[in-house]
């Protein structure tokens, strides 16, 4: 037993010489903690916040502008945007500028004299449950508000009609009964690429390191973009079939088929899944062992899912973290699929997301460019 117990002291003291030694193991382990206590803890809230918003006032008196500010002095909104119709309003929900839209009718003024002043709050509802806060914030502020604290302010001893609270007639928008499920399926096939994309090609180029093949790879007469698009192309012949898996069950099963154009979907897709599979393949370039590809690569996965927006709504976060989520593939590409899925987008209203990702990926394959060069040792 003695001999037994020095025997496992001295493999795990060898063990632990080879883990000091990996610096990018040592380094992950301080790194991980620390982000994900930032993310869990900073990150990831549901108190709205940096809302955007739009307002079309059909009253424009002193009463509508002072409800206005009261709204925007909460700390929740963004400064409003001014809207000259009902379509173009609506047009800002569609196209995911705004999330909330309030209508002020031309008799705001005088219902407030009568004791029953009435607006309209129009919500995006593809995020129940950043819409059902939003709703519950402007509700709550709308029922404190005093349209006549400032005559009571200047007469005090005037007497002023009472005015019960405003009463907000909320409608929801492209999920009108906020079913939660509708908020995850849209995102699914999002989720199920990313996890696929990153820990298959994360160990893409570490395979051959470990086989002795990495350099006599690097020599061939093939450049190191050739080398990545070899090794790309299978894994999005696979990605694509993971998202039929992921839409058709749901269409059948659930009743959740997408309102836009598939083929659109399927368009915005290919620059996602390129760039997240260069993510992937450059993960692997970096580290010497399998272990290590698989623990970088999961420590990137999470991360994507929170700051991107597929699991918590990206606007309630603070603004640093939320530009922080945008360098993440998945930020763009859950906006573009989201507007296809929920909101029936066309190829103009997602155009930004999917050029954004192209240049992502270019970015992708210069980095590998550089990196991918014949080294011995």
């Amino acid at each position: 037993m003695r001999r037994a117990w020095f025997n496992i002291l001295a493999v795990a003291y060898k063990e632990a010489m080879v883990i000091r030694h990996d610096r990018s193991f040592l380094a992950v382990l301080i790194v991980q903690p620390i982000s994900y206590l930032v993310i869990l803890g900073i990150a990831v809230s549901f108190t709205p916040r940096n809302v955007p918003w739009s307002v079309l006032d059909r009253s424009d008196t002193t009463a509508s502008r002072r409800l206005v500010q009261e709204i925007e002095a909460s700390g929740y909104f963004l400064p409003a945007t001014v809207v000259g119709s009902y379509d173009e309003g609506i047009a800002g929900l569609h196209e995911g500028r705004t999330i909330a839209l309030l209508v002020v009718d031309r008799d705001f003024a005088r219902t407030i004299e009568r004791g029953r002043p009435t607006v309209q709050v129009l919500l995006d509802g593809a995020d129940p449950l950043t819409a059902a806060r939003i709703g519950g914030v402007l509700a709550e502020i709308a029922a404190a508000h005093d349209p006549h604290l400032e005559a009571r302010r200047s007469r005090p001893d005037a007497q002023l009609a009472s005015t019960g609270p405003i009463d907000v007639r909320q409608r929801f928008w492209f999920n009108p009964t906020l079913d939660d499920s509708n908020f995850f399926l849209s995102a699914l096939g999002a989720m199920l690429l990313t996890n696929l994309c990153l820990s298959a090609t994360a160990l893409a180029l570490v395979g051959e390191r470990e086989s002795g093949t990495y350099e006599q790879m690097l020599s061939l007469p093939t450049s190191a973009v050739e080398i990545v698009l070899g090794k790309l192309l299978p894994y999005v012949v696979i990605c694509y079939a993971q998202v039929l898996i992921a839409l058709v069950p749901a269409g059948l099963f659930l009743g959740f088929w997408p309102r836009g154009s598939i083929l659109l979907l399927f368009v915005v897709t290919l620059p996602f899944v390129l760039a997240s599979l260069g993510i992937g393949t450059f993960i692997s370039s970096l580290v010497s062992t399998s272990a290590q590809a698989i623990f970088l690569s999961v420590f990137f996965i999470m991360p994507s899912f929170v700051l991107s927006g597929v699991m918590t709504p990206y606007q309630l976060m603070p603004d640093a973290v939320r530009h922080l989520g945008g360098i993440l593939p998945l930020r763009w590409y859950q906006i573009a699929s989201r507007r296809i899925i929920e909101r029936g987008a066309g190829i103009a209203d997602v155009a930004v997301p999917t050029l954004v990702l192209c240049l992502m990926f270019a970015a992708i394959l210069l980095l590998l460019k550089w990196r991918l060069k014949p080294r011995l040792g």
